[in-house]
């Protein structure tokens, strides 16, 4: 198991991440969510031992990882860290970079690695190609293909998909988590893109302003999130009072919508003139604004006009779920 102790951990005499507590079993997924400056980046850092804390501590079962102040070469032998800096070799090919990688006790099997490992990133066409020639996306798959030359027990991945093309990024999620899934590799993986953990991670951290502030499984997570900053880094959310959704109510609380749990009338529920419409390819994303009140984000499956009016309604259950949940209101 994989257990992080890092009650404050400061840079500059600025503090990054405090209260920071967790683990980690032993082939779980788990992913970082957070703003940009929350300190995912910072975290993963730390774990694998680029970064020294004086107050804390790193421990993969009973085995300590060590940082700087302690390794001359960061890092431990049973983990690997792919962060957004490849640091790949590029007048050497692909499979060069790849091969570099191999136990030097086994290089009978090298071929035979390389060959898996660029199925697995889908780029056998480029193995003889430079890594000076490629494009951003591929040097990514190619810094990917590296860290998983040697299986590690822990990988550590920092924004992994950040310069790959949507065209390869759905395949190569699916491919790459399917493939540590099976081969029983512990993954941390910090990602501000939701096509990132939410079919994937079991479980997710959401950091804010250095905090762990949730640590929940993920579906979970997402169905009934805490508050307004988590449930807003899976996407478009809406925060409003519950009296505005159901005027008879006695609860003086405001509750969290996502777009797709607004069931649209032309009768009756909460007004809405809609004031942009936006194409999503499966549906359209409405924003709407109500008299009086805030603006709001629904989904039709069709698109709605500009000036249009519509009304508004969320379900009993959606509301008391999220009630139920611990969501952390505002009176």
């Amino acid at each position: 198991m994989l257990n992080v102790q890092i009650p404050s951990f400061q840079y500059k005499s600025k503090v990054i991440l405090e209260d920071v507590a967790f683990e980690v079993h032993p082939g779980e997924h788990v992913a970082l969510m957070g703003e940009s400056g929350s300190g995912k980046s910072t975290l993963l850092k730390i774990i694998y031992g680029f970064l020294h804390v004086e107050d804390g501590s790193i421990f993969w079962g009973d085995r300590q990882a060590l940082g700087p102040n302690f390794n001359l070469v960061p890092g431990e032998p049973y983990m690997k860290y792919l962060s957004q800096d490849f640091d790949l070799m590029p007048f050497t090919t692909v499979e060069e970079n790849i091969g570099q990688y191999l136990s030097v006790f086994e290089r009978e099997t090298h071929q035979e690695r390389i060959a898996e490992l660029l199925a697995l990133i889908e780029l056998e066409a480029y193995a003889k190609t430079k890594v000076k020639n490629l494009s951003g996306g591929q040097q990514q798959r190619v810094a990917l293909a590296r860290v998983l030359a040697q299986e590690p027990e822990i990988l550590l991945l920092d924004e992994p998909f950040g310069h790959i093309d949507n065209f390869k990024r759905n395949s190569l999620r699916r491919n790459l988590f399917a493939h540590l899934k099976k081969k029983g590799i512990t993954v941390l993986t910090a990602s501000h893109d939701p096509s990132d953990v939410l079919p994937f991670a079991e479980r997710t951290l959401i950091l804010e302003k250095g905090r762990i502030i949730a640590n929940q499984k993920t579906k979970k997570l997402y169905r009934n999130p805490p508050n307004y900053y988590t449930a807003s880094l899976f996407g478009e959310v809406n925060e409003l009072p519950i009296k505005l959704l159901k005027s008879y109510s006695q609860i003086d609380k405001s509750v969290l919508v996502y777009p797709d749990e607004f069931k649209v009338s032309t009768t009756s529920g909460l007004k809405v003139e809609v004031t942009h419409s936006f194409f999503k390819g499966s549906h359209y994303l409405n924003e709407g604004q109500v008299e009086d009140g805030p603006m709001l984000y629904f989904n039709t499956p069709k698109k709605l006009k500009v000036g249009d009016t519509v009304f508004l309604n969320v379900s009993l259950g959606t509301i008391n779920r999220r009630l139920q949940g611990g969501q952390k209101t505002n009176p």
